[in-house]
Parts: structure tokens; sequence; C-alpha cells
């Protein structure tokens, strides 16, 4: 079952380590979540944000990241 909190916390929640350490997950470009994706995402929430960022990237639904930074403050 989707949970919506999911697609809000891709906006407010900051990468917490790496080269893109403090970005905020939504802010993420394709390239870095694509060697994830490759690589592997992390065990957990921050790899199911990364997963799902990843995902509305790669389908070209990015609308819906600047929709829901629009709309949630």
């Amino acid at each position: 079952m989707f949970n919506p909190e999911i697609l809000i916390d891709t906006i407010k929640v900051q990468m917490p380590f790496g080269r893109y350490k403090g970005t905020i997950i939504a802010n993420l470009p394709i390239s870095y979540l694509e060697w994830f994706q490759r690589q592997g995402f992390p065990a957990g929430k921050l790899g199911m944000l990364l997963a799902t960022v990843y995902e509305i990237k790669l389908n070209g639904l990015e609308d819906i990241l600047y929709q829901l930074k629009k709309g949630v403050r």
C-alpha cells in the first residue's frame, strides 16, 4: 500500500552523506540516482526515498515533485 508521506519526505529530507550531502532528495541529479540503482539503494527509508525519486525522474514525472515543492512548505 502506498504511503503519500513518502512523496512529502522526498522534498524535505536531505541526503545525509556523499557528494550531495545536504541536498534535498528530490533535487538529486538522475545520474547520481542511476549510480545508486546500479550499486543498490541503501536499506531502510533512505533507500526507499532514493528509489522513489529515481522512478519519478526515470519516467519523466518530475512535475509531481515540482507541484509538491510548490504546495508544501
